[in-house]
């Protein structure tokens, strides 16, 4: 591969738009193609982007022989098919987070990227921002001690709409995929594994999605995680991770500007990202780097990690009684 990356965005969407605004601003990525269900969306985007090829339909895109890497934006049930339409044309992959539906969708896909060796990933964006790579940096020093207690916060108060895609089952409607998604990865982030064991409560809606949900993970080693998500309860985006030195808090976590280190109630450090930029072309640089030197996944976000935490929302599920209409096609969730 010559130094200039050529994407693929799949689904001209709004998160897809602001992935395709930031990359721009990476000189080494080229946007050749745009793909939509809708033709006329497609030119549209393509317009507004600059983009040279706009087709009606996702298999073209998938077929384009100039393309590197496809980025995935569609609604989360049709993330599997997407992701595998793209894999088994040899396409790498960079596919929004939730990645998947439940852990059964997700292993297909990893299991079809590893059959055709290519680069597949979750666009858990969080992770690449400068503020996090901080956070992982003083975790990494051991700075704060032994790691107690990671209390997360995210949530959102939604105008009612059972019309909305976060009110419909059949789209992955509800709290866990949209926002809970950002507590669990950064539970795992920081602690490192899947929770030995799970208590939640959950409000379910009358359109039958989970509204708001709370959850403690343990782990045998003594370490918890408190989390609190919604999107029909307002409420801080803040991540606290309390260590036996000290702490490190984190304000709108998800999308990161700040982190500020505390030892024994004394500030060490804040760090401050003074980017004007949303954060999406961390993610592309990571993707990036990682297909121009032949690799097939992250080690930022590795894929292993990323099925780990499927399994950890399964588990949530499982105990809520809360399926989504795709389950039953991957043969049910499971809650072990």
């Amino acid at each position: 591969m010559d130094k200039t990356v050529k994407w693929g965005i799949l689904g001209p969407g709004k998160i897809s738009d602001t992935f395709a605004g930031e990359l721009r601003f990476a000189p080494e990525a080229r946007i050749v193609a745009v793909g939509s269900r809708s033709l006329m969306r497609a030119e549209a985007f393509a317009a507004k982007h600059g983009i040279e090829r706009a087709y009606g339909s996702y298999e073209e895109l998938a077929r384009d022989p100039e393309v590197d890497i496809v980025y995935i934006g569609t609604p989360h049930p049709m993330h599997k098919e997407d992701a595998l339409s793209c894999l088994r044309a040899g396409k790498a992959v960079l596919c929004e987070k939730a990645i998947a539906m439940n852990a059964a969708e997700l292993q297909e896909m990893i299991d079809v990227a590893r059959a055709n060796g290519v680069f597949l990933m979750e666009a858990m964006w969080t992770r690449y921002l400068p503020a996090i790579a901080k956070v992982r940096e003083w975790l990494a020093s051991g700075v704060i001690g032994d790691i107690g207690l990671v209390d997360l916060r995210f949530g959102n108060m939604s105008a009612w709409d059972p019309s909305s895609r976060l009110f419909d089952p059949a789209l992955g409607g509800g709290t866990l995929l949209d926002v809970g998604v950002y507590c669990v990865s950064f539970a795992s982030m920081v602690l490192g594994r899947e929770p030995d064991t799970i208590q939640s409560l959950v409000k379910i809606g009358t359109t039958r999605v989970d509204e708001v949900f709370t959850a403690l993970f343990g782990y045998d080693n003594g370490q918890m995680a408190s989390i609190m998500a919604g999107h029909r309860l307002k409420s801080k985006h803040e991540a606290v991770i309390l260590g036996s030195e000290g702490e490190i808090r984190i304000p709108d976590f998800w999308r990161a500007k700040s982190a500020t280190l505390t030892l024994h109630g004394r500030s060490v450090e804040n760090f401050v990202d003074t980017l004007e930029l949303r954060g999406s072309l961390h993610e592309a640089n990571e993707a990036m780097r990682c297909v121009k030197a032949g690799k097939l996944e992250s080690d930022i976000m590795p894929l292993a990690e990323s099925l780990a935490i499927m399994r950890t929302m399964d588990r949530l599920r499982a105990d809520w009684g809360l399926q989504y209409p795709s389950d039953a096609l991957a043969g049910g969730i499971r809650a072990d």
